[in-house]
């Protein structure tokens, strides 16, 4: 079984491969639990972490037809999209964004559509495709109107999932995901990336820049529980997502001042990096327009896992990537 991560070197893609590397096999376009032969990772930038023999490393841009074309081949059996441009980076730059966000995605489509079978395809969307006005907690029945350019194209790439999935073209399947935390590597051009490096970074010792108010809450979600995610919703049978394709996953409320507490609380016995605050409109803009917790029935029905608490998703960090960041630093140093 071929399978295919687009955005395969970033963060998600790497944590994401090597569990599906450790559990083996994934269930395929018939349903039927099926061994990973072949795990192709694609990014923009050339990768060589995995050295397993059942991995591939293809570097290329997304928004090349002819090179999407030739990624998504008659051996491959299932897709996870997750390539994109973060989000203030496509609020920056207009035709960036578009280019990758929304034709790169149609791209994938269009290569998944050419398939002589129907593939899996698993779709990363955002709590960014809400805005406006919003509940304190946004749920299923939440209308989507997204405020940046970034949210719009995954909105947009929702709605051709569903379609693509209509007309039997792909078996798809969309995630609108809550920010992440606590992200390793460095911080980007996303507007949520604050929302690991207030962790993150003091932890490892170094200063942290925090853009927004200590009272900014944001919707969130662990890693792993995302990883979990990802692969539970590819597993599921097509039927069980009913009329629509798409699902929003709970994501916790927690706000800036209270990660700044967490790292606090759980220092032990380091000397922590101080988070400075130094408000940025523009980003505080787009946060603001965000949903501030996220509450999905549908995804718990469908056995979707969700955090408990802050002090886990912290712990979590510590645990399992603080020695990497670690080291990520000492060789840049």
């Amino acid at each position: 079984m071929k399978v295919v991560i687009t955005g395969g070197a970033g963060f998600l893609g790497k944590r994401l491969a090597k569990a599906l590397l450790a559990k083996g096999h994934l269930t395929g376009p018939d349903d039927v639990k099926t061994e990973i032969t072949e795990l192709v990772l694609f990014d923009i930038a050339p990768s060589s972490e995995l050295t397993d023999d059942r991995v591939r490393y293809i570097s290329g841009d997304i928004s090349d037809k002819a090179t999407v074309k030739k990624l998504i081949d008659e051996n491959t059996a299932s897709i996870f999209h997750l390539a994109a441009v973060v989000s203030a980076q496509a609020e920056e730059d207009f035709d960036l964004g578009f280019r990758i966000n929304l034709d790169g995605t149609r791209h994938v489509l269009e290569a998944a559509r050419a398939l002589p079978h129907t593939p899996k395809l698993l779709f990363t969307s955002s709590i960014a495709t809400y805005g406006g006005p919003l509940p304190d907690v946004v749920a299923d029945e939440t209308a989507q109107m997204p405020q940046t350019s970034y949210g719009t194209a995954k909105v947009m790439g929702e709605l051709l999932v569903q379609d693509y999935s209509r007309k039997g073209y792909i078996d798809g399947r969309s995630l609108r995901l809550p920010t992440i935390s606590v992200r390793t590597g460095l911080p980007n051009k996303a507007a949520s990336t604050w929302a690991s490096s207030i962790i993150r970074e003091p932890l490892c010792g170094r200063d942290a820049i925090c853009p927004v108010s200590e009272t900014t809450p944001m919707a969130c979600m662990s890693p792993a529980k995302i990883i979990t995610a990802l692969i539970h919703a590819h597993d599921l049978p097509a039927e069980a997502f009913g009329a629509t394709r798409s699902l929003l996953l709970t994501g916790i409320s927690i706000t800036a001042g209270e990660m700044a507490a967490a790292v606090e609380r759980h220092k032990g016995n380091r000397q922590l990096g101080r988070i400075v605050w130094e408000p940025d409109p523009d980003i505080q803009k787009i946060v603001d327009g965000w949903p501030r917790a996220t509450q999905s029935a549908r995804a718990e029905k469908l056995g979707f896992q969700k955090d408990d608490n802050l002090d886990d998703m912290v712990r979590g960090f510590i645990e399992e990537d603080l020695e990497d960041q670690l080291a990520l630093y000492s060789s840049r140093s």
